[in-house]
């Protein structure tokens, strides 16, 4: 069978569009792993910050609010960020950045009780900073596909990418599929699978993220608590099933792998949140980590490959995959199906692929 709509990529960037496609063709989508979401999809954060990013990340969130308050992904968490007076300046500048309100140390102290009010000088809230329920967007997105008979191939790798004229020929370890268009969002592999087929690589690059997950450090309800972050991107913390997670916020620039923690790191991390905040660490639960994936801009490449029409990326998602997914899948789709998009023909061609050519 020749698909309409070959899908390289099983993580939120692949099924968001093959969710949006599945109606208007026929979609197979390929996904290495035994599960869809399993690398950066499945390691994210789960926020969602509508002014986090650069401007044209920020308008694809803001164009994806209403998509996820009416699907009911979004539930109340709050951000607050700590700073010391070494840290006013960035502090200040994120202030500015993320439309943040600055609030004294002892407001904050109603909300996260354990700041370390010797070192932490400047704190600032944002309350609309809501949790987003990653997986149930995820799995909606993949039942959309099989509701409409596309397919979702689980544990198949891509071995081979062939060009004819009128479709691509695609060789995995099971078996060979055809599609008339074929989509590249595969994260971390992205450059990889354009190699593969041939197409210009765009030089995107993954970095690592870590997270610990600990024991909670209150003993009453920890899902309460708000996201705690520390000014120029330090750390973060927020709650996590009953315990809580610290991530030391770092982007080391890595090869495409199944990535795994660096126990430094974390150390390195947890240390600079242990300076702002009262909370001893005893033990680790577990760790993990995931490798959120940038173009040289650091904005998404949605679009067509300059020099073949039928070469679609979907990519470059960084660390903004799941809160941009609604309108960068929907801009994805308009393109690939040439329907009229919501979006400014400012934000399109900022985000084409043809601004690295």
């Amino acid at each position: 069978m020749r698909y309409d709509f070959l899908i390289i990529g099983g993580g939120i960037a692949g099924t968001s569009l093959g969710g949006r496609l599945a109606s208007s063709g026929s979609v197979c989508l390929l996904e290495a792993e035994d599960a869809i979401g399993y690398h950066a999809s499945g390691r994210s954060a789960a926020m969602f910050l509508e002014n986090y990013g650069n401007d044209i990340v920020v308008e694809l969130n803001k164009a994806s609010t209403l998509y996820h308050e009416k699907n009911g992904y979004l539930s109340d968490r709050g951000l607050l960020s700590l700073a010391r007076n070494q840290d006013r300046d960035d502090f200040f500048h994120e202030v500015n950045a993320l439309n943040l309100d600055v609030i004294s140390v002892n407001e904050a102290l109603d909300l996260f009780p354990i700041i370390n009010t010797n070192s932490v000088k400047y704190v600032s809230f944002m309350k609309y900073a809501p949790d987003l329920d990653t997986d149930k967007i995820l799995q909606d997105f993949a039942k959309t596909i099989k509701q409409n008979n596309g397919e979702i191939k689980n544990k198949t790798t891509v071995t081979k990418i062939k060009r004819f004229s009128s479709h691509w020929q695609v060789e995995t370890d099971k078996e060979t599929f055809e599609g008339t268009i074929l989509i590249n969002a595969a994260g971390a592999w992205v450059d990889q699978i354009a190699k593969m087929a041939n197409v210009k690589e765009l030089g995107f690059t993954p970095m690592r993220r870590s997270i610990a997950r600990v024991p909670s450090p209150i003993k009453n309800d920890v899902s309460k608590l708000p996201m705690v972050h520390g000014a120029g991107d330090r750390w973060y913390a927020k709650p996590d099933a009953g315990a809580w997670l610290i991530s030391p916020c770092e982007e080391e620039p890595m090869y495409p792998h199944d990535a795994f923690a660096d126990d430094l790191v974390l150390a390195e991390g947890i240390h600079r949140y242990s300076q702002m905040v009262n909370h001893e660490i005893t033990n680790m639960q577990t760790n993990w980590a995931g490798l959120r994936t940038f173009s040289q801009d650091r904005a998404l490449v949605i679009g067509f490959d300059k020099n073949d029409k039928g070469f679609f990326w979907f990519a470059g998602q960084g660390g903004y995959g799941f809160q941009t997914a609604p309108a960068a899948s929907q801009l994805a789709s308009d393109l690939i199906l040439r329907n009229k998009s919501n979006l400014t023909d400012g934000v399109i061609k900022a985000l084409s692929a043809k601004r690295f050519h």
